[in-house]
């Protein structure tokens, strides 16, 4: 079988990402065969980085290159769902980093009408894929950490059931400018890390409902709270170690899930924590508990009075200093699942079958958010609608 040829829209973190993570798949299973960004000296600097022979400017003209099978979006939020729906209209199968899409909007709009916006960007993207027949697969590494997998088979080995599902992801802010501002980022530290924790839970309920009744269970209803602590006069004045960059969308967010089934999951996400980033799943089984720790964990520690002592050798993400206790990952994108989710994605759409992390989840961690976040603006718990 001949390589799929990949074609990657984006050349910052993201992208990096997932061209470092192709490797694995290179040249066997998978070849990357162009790159599209907004500058073309950004996009020659990321070719000559991964040895991609062809470069782009407009994300229309990759997704119409017969060097082309997928386009991989790793471009900015609010451009996601456009360039998801262009790649599948040229008949491209479309591997999309979270979220899906959102409500890219002033910050004053309304929250119902966000709503309605981002499940429509979303639905747009399902429809063009369904009509051109290709593969959506969606970049939730959640699903793929190894701590994830191995939850995943204990909760099956268990033969317990889901009773409750804590999941957060926080840090100590994003340094990027498209997500200092609703109109181009969607939301704040709920859609932005939310989505990673939100997918989890997601995940693992639609996993035991196909498991134990042959259909995913879905979320009914969400109650919501998200606030801008690092903005309130409380704190003014005093030096904060996060990020502050943020103008007009939230640093903090927890969200209460209730499922058709009705059990629950609580969701945390936000640019508040300091010392790394922390992504933890636990679940509460009705005969175990088990904590999947994707960072920190203790697989390795290590202690220096003076940052300096470790030089240029990288430690984690977003850990603020080098200095005292860390946990340095020994690899920490197998940690957090990305060579496993490309793996699967090109698996997928070489043997035409849904990915792990497909649409339907795709979908419904927009839809989760965007009723947290009218559920945060009127102060009440926002029902679903299911069949």
């Amino acid at each position: 079988m001949s390589p799929l040829r990949i074609g990657i829209v984006g050349a910052r973190f993201a992208a990096d990402l997932h061209a470092t993570n192709y490797r694995p798949l290179r040249p066997a299973r998978a070849e990357l065969t162009a790159v599209c960004s907004r500058t073309r000296e950004e996009a020659e600097r990321f070719a000559r980085r991964h040895a991609i022979p062809r470069v782009f400017t407009d994300y229309h003209a990759l997704a119409a290159s017969p060097d082309v099978d997928v386009v991989d979006i790793c471009a900015t939020t609010d451009m996601h769902h456009e360039i998801a729906v262009v790649a599948a209209r040229a008949g491209k199968h479309v591997i999309v980093e979270k979220p899906l899409t959102g409500a890219f909007c002033d910050a004053t709009e309304p929250r119902d009408a966000m709503l309605a916006t981002a499940l429509g960007n979303a639905d747009a993207v399902l429809d063009a894929v369904a009509k051109a027949g290709v593969t959506l697969c969606y970049g939730e590494d959640f699903v793929y950490a190894p701590p994830v997998a191995k939850l995943r088979r204990l909760l099956d080995a268990s033969g317990g059931a889901i009773l409750e599902l804590r999941a957060e992801e926080s840090h100590s802010g994003s340094h990027a400018a498209y997500a200092r501002r609703w109109k181009s980022a969607g939301g704040g530290a709920f859609l932005r890390m939310g989505s990673h924790p939100v997918g989890a839970v997601l995940h693992l309920k639609h996993w035991e409902g196909l498991r134990r009744r042959g259909r995913p269970v879905r979320v009914r209803a969400v109650s919501a709270e998200v606030a801008s602590l690092t903005r309130l006069p409380v704190v003014s004045g005093i030096r904060r170690h996060m990020s502050t960059l943020a103008e007009d969308v939230e640093d903090w967010s927890v969200a209460v899930l209730t499922f058709e089934d009705g059990t629950m999951a609580t969701i945390h996400s936000n640019d508040i924590t300091l010392g790394g980033v922390r992504n933890v799943v636990t679940a509460y089984l009705t005969n175990a508990v088990i904590q999947a720790n994707i960072n920190p964990n203790t697989a390795v520690t290590a202690y220096a009075p003076d940052a300096a002592i470790w030089g240029d050798e990288y430690i984690t993400e977003k850990v603020e200093t080098k200095a005292g206790w860390q946990y340095p990952s020994p690899d920490e994108d197998w940690m957090r699942g990305y060579p496993q989710e490309l793996e699967d994605f090109v698996s997928a759409i070489s043997e035409r079958r849904e990915p792990l992390s497909g649409a339907l989840l795709a979908r419904e961690v927009v839809e989760v958010i965007y009723a947290g976040y009218l559920s945060a603006a009127t102060g009440r718990r926002v029902e679903l609608p299911r069949p």
